[in-house]
């Protein structure tokens, strides 16, 4: 299955919530096919928090270990706050999803698209679903951005390893320092 990450946003908290019970049923009833979604907070303190998680395939209860929660862990871990991703400062509260879509990595995307305060949700499906997300997005006065699955799983590997890198290089300095 050629996949994508969809992300989802409303002015309005309760049209997040609505949306992901409504992608649910749109998947029960074969409207949609999809693999993982969540509904995430982009709070101002706390940073991107996963509020709801549903596994479509089954395998796995929890956003622990799932693609949503890499992105999320990223974000809100030591690299995304070194590199100002957990607080979307790279291009503010607002900002048109095309013209970001090739100056940003997917973290930066997801920062600065759901801006601080604000309830989204994202979802990993098929590329042939995106007119059905999109048309009921559109419907609900929402804005929706699609990225590759396979281009948002290459950045997550290569956020972990740089991340990985910089704890065992902090982690020898800090060592080093205090011998």
């Amino acid at each position: 299955m050629a996949e994508n990450v969809f992300i989802i946003k409303f002015e309005e908290e309760s049209k997040s919530y609505q949306t992901f019970s409504e992608l649910k049923q749109m998947h029960a009833t074969k409207q949609i096919v999809g693999e993982q979604m969540g509904v995430i907070l982009n709070d101002a303190d706390a940073g991107i928090q996963i509020k709801d998680f549903l596994d479509f395939t089954g395998t796995d209860k929890t956003a622990r270990g799932s693609i949503i929660g890499a992105l999320v862990g990223i974000i809100g871990g030591p690299l995304g706050i070194l590199l100002g991703w957990m607080g979307g400062t790279f291009i503010g509260a607002t900002g048109d999803a095309r013209e970001i879509k090739n100056a940003m990595n997917v973290f930066e995307q997801v920062t600065s698209f759901i801006a601080h305060g604000q309830t989204g949700v994202i979802i990993l499906a098929r590329e042939e679903d995106f007119k059905t997300i999109q048309d009921y997005t559109y419907n609900l006065g929402g804005q929706v951005v699609r990225l590759n699955g396979e281009y948002v799983k290459d950045q997550i590997k290569q956020a972990q390893l740089a991340q990985f890198e910089l704890e065992r290089d902090a982690r020898k300095r800090w060592k080093d320092q205090n011998k």
